[in-house]
């Protein structure tokens, strides 16, 4: 609130103080000067009180609406300023109490009530439809006529009938301020928010009853209650003035209220008045009296019973409103986070690329499965509702933030001031500490796209979702914005997929065999199974393009599954060609979806009792990413080797190897990954690089040994690797030095020679 405002007031209000102390002193006949200084308090608060709406209009961006009432109402104020200044002087040249009022002044002052009535009444009630107008029409006449009725009975009829009668242009000045009172009254009653503050009208329409006031006040005092009508009474109009000003200047938008409906059930008790006066009367009979009594009680019941109804009408209208409100908020917000919902998400979204840009936020969740899986559906509620209300915080008055549903939110921008990049790395760093009563630490993948004007919404969200995998891709925890082409390998991993399933359902996967040697001897101890993919028209398709879709679109628990029962029926018929000697593992790989599914160790035992394979002979080989992922899958792999399967530690010492790492894990055999074993035959004068690979070998298989673990050496490809592996205390090894992957007839005959070269060693 500006001082401008406060300052007209704080004037008016002075005003109206110090004229009502200089009537009591007049009243009480101290010195206080003649009578016409009563007539200066009306023209100079009024002047105040015009300065002060002309400058309100002049500060505050108002509506045309709201421009046009004020504008009117100064003019309003002025005329009545330069009326009542033109009294003032008639009041001082002749010094009564009661001067006549010039017909120039009077014309002046009628132009005042004239313009005010016209601005009031041209204020819009926001009326519907015609049966809405006919009701209001029909309450405002009934308050109309009952208002009347009081104030002509009590104020103007004695005026006209007083045995000194007044002046034809007081009584025509007073008959208008009554009309104009009851015509305000009966307007502003029925005006809700809209254009003119609603609180500013009322306090406008108030000012109408300082001239029911003089008409009342003149009744009982006669002559001499000019000087208190004109000193105190009067000049009550200006400041109710400059307090609606000062309303109109802070006004924010209230949320929108009903209009008064109790206005007509007041009129009718207040016509009542008149007719009880009429108790009084020396030619009422007895008979008469009571008809007039029995009327009054009758109308003061039906205006109870009446105003009951409406009060219960009014409550069943909120109780519905309020009804349909929840049904609403129901239908456009997720009923465990009370985020707005994909529906509203849609809508809004819809909305604002209709006529301008949008940034659409998209926010996944990374590894929410686990912790559903491994603590209950419960803890991921409450941790879902924890993430809501950060996001909701994080985000703050720059978007809507919305669940998709799972564990998937977003965030709609409108505003294109709003950085949404800024915003994405805002909402990471509110991730970054532990959220819900569990105190669990969650991490999101946000993709970001923006779209212009006209772009359809699927497009938009197309593009969100892409950036978002992309983000995933990157390392999780991370933003990532849109870019042209980013769809592409998307879409290659959709058609392969797509692929992927026909391949699956057709028979054209293959397994080969790379073989585990023992670096000491040469002989074969066991065998890991790879996946391969011969394609009818690509030919054969690399595992490092086929894996990653099989894991994005989910094929892998099926490729898996695959995998692993042709495995095992295979060694199964190795071990009864060439007797339980002739291999002492089969190794598959698994993945980290195959893990999470919950079928999986019942898929396991189920391939064990169809091909008869024991237990001990297979080796399941997991990544270390893979055994980091819970305690679902801590309790899969503890079972898995409850049932007498080996685990084995793939590529190890490329991830967040830790003593504590092996010792929760239930691991049978670590195998050292390729990087560690590349360029290790280089001697002690080597290269510091080849120095540090040789210790981390050496410190693996000390770790192993000291825990009681096989160790197998990756990605051997020269006799100086072998050795030299062979020298730090390995006796396994895989490698193409020593065999590559091979179909399986391949490796039957490659079992079918070790086993002629058995007999002749002995």
């Amino acid at each position: 609130m500006t001082p401008a405002p406060r300052r007209h007031l704080a004037l008016v209000g002075a005003i109206w103080v110090a004229w009502s102390a200089w009537y009591v002193a007049w009243a009480v006949g101290a010195p206080a000067g003649p009578a016409a200084i009563a007539y200066l308090a009306l023209p100079l608060g009024a002047a105040v009180g015009a300065h002060g709406v002309h400058v309100m209009i002049r500060r505050v961006p108002l509506d045309p609406v709201a421009r046009r009432f004020w504008r009117q109402m100064l003019v309003a104020f002025a005329l009545l300023a330069i009326g009542y200044a033109m009294l003032a002087g008639t009041a001082f040249a002749d010094l009564s109490i009661l001067p006549t009022m010039p017909i120039p002044a009077a014309v002046f002052v009628a132009g005042a009530f004239g313009m005010a009535m016209w601005a009031v009444g041209r204020v819009p009630l926001g009326i519907a439809n015609r049966a809405q107008r006919l009701r209001q029409w029909l309450d405002r006449s009934i308050a109309f006529l009952g208002c009347s009725a009081v104030l002509f009975t009590f104020g103007l009829a004695p005026m006209i009938g007083a045995p000194d009668p007044w002046s034809t242009q007081a009584l025509v000045l007073i008959s208008l301020s009554i009309l104009l009172a009851v015509g305000g009254i009966t307007k502003v009653s029925y005006i809700g928010n809209g254009p003119v503050d609603r609180v500013a009208i009322r306090l406008i329409g108030l000012t109408s009853l300082v001239g029911a006031g003089v008409a009342v006040l003149s009744v009982a005092g006669g002559y001499h209650s000019a000087v208190p009508a004109q000193a105190v009474v009067m000049p009550i109009a200006p400041l109710l003035a400059a307090f609606a000003a000062r309303r109109q200047w802070a006004s924010t938008g209230e949320r929108p209220r009903r209009a008064n409906t109790w206005l007509p059930y007041l009129a009718i008790a207040a016509v009542d008045a008149p007719l009880l006066a009429q108790l009084g009367g020396h030619a009422m009979t007895g008979t008469g009296r009571l008809a007039i009594v029995a009327t009054v009680l009758v109308n003061a019941l039906v205006a109870v019973r009446q105003y009951v109804a409406m009060r219960e009408n009014s409550r069943l209208l909120r109780e519905k409103r309020a009804s349909e409100e929840r049904l609403r908020h129901e239908v456009t917000h997720d009923g465990l986070t009370g985020l707005a919902n994909r529906g509203l998400f849609r809508d809004r979204l819809a909305g604002v690329l209709d006529g301008g840009d949008a940034t659409v936020l998209l926010v996944d969740l990374d590894d929410f499965k686990t912790v559903n899986d491994s603590l209950g559906h419960e803890v991921g509620d409450h941790l879902l509702i924890a993430v809501a209300g950060t996001l909701r915080a994080a985000t703050g008055p720059d978007g809507l933030p919305v669940r998709l549903g799972g564990d998937e939110f977003a965030v709609l921008v409108d505003d294109p001031a709003v950085d949404g990049e800024a915003l994405a790395q805002r909402i990471l760093d509110a991730f970054s500490g532990p959220m819900s009563e569990h105190q669990l630490l969650v991490h999101a993948s946000i993709g970001v796209a923006t779209a212009a004007a006209g772009t359809p919404l699927d497009t938009v969200l197309r593009d969100a979702d892409i950036a978002m995998y992309a983000a995933k891709q990157r390392g999780k925890a991370n933003w990532v914005r849109y870019q042209g082409g980013m769809e592409l390998p998307q879409a290659g991993h959709a058609r392969l997929g797509g692929e992927l399933r026909r391949a699956l359902d057709n028979g054209e996967f293959r397994l080969v065999y790379q073989p585990i040697v023992a670096l000491a001897t040469g002989h074969v101890v066991g065998v890991e199974a790879l996946v391969r993919w011969q394609h009818p028209a690509r030919g054969l398709v690399s595992p490092a393009e086929f894996i990653p879709a099989a894991e994005g679109t989910g094929l892998i628990v099926a490729l898996g599954r695959f995998v692993l029962r042709e495995a095992c029926r295979q060694a199964a018929a190795w071990l009864a060609e060439f007797g339980p000697d002739a291999l002492q593992k089969i190794a598959p790989n698994v993945s980290v979806r195959q893990l999470h599914d919950p079928d999986f160790v019942a898929d396991v035992r189920q391939v064990l009792a169809e091909t008869g394979l024991p237990s001990d002979r297979v080796v399941l080989e997991l990544t270390e990413s893979a055994v980091l992922r819970g305690p679902q899958v801590l309790d899969t792999l503890h079972r898995l080797h409850d049932m007498g399967i080996r685990l084995a530690l793939d590529d190890f010492g490329t991830g967040e190897s830790s003593l504590s790492l092996l010792q929760a894990f239930p691991a049978s055999i670590v195998k050292l990954d390729k990087s560690f074993v590349d360029g290790i035959e280089v001697g002690e004068e080597g290269t510091a690089e080849a120095t540090a690979r040789q210790a981390v070998a050496r410190a693996v298989v000390q770790l192993a040994g000291a825990l009681g673990l096989d160790t197998v050496a990756e990605g051997i490809e020269n006799q100086g690797q072998a050795d030299r592996l062979r020298a730090l205390g390995y006796t396994l090894g895989q490698g193409y030095h020593l065999a590559r992957p091979m179909p399986a007839e391949d490796f039957r005959r490659l079992l079918a020679a070790q086993q002629r070269r058995l007999p002749a060693a002995a």
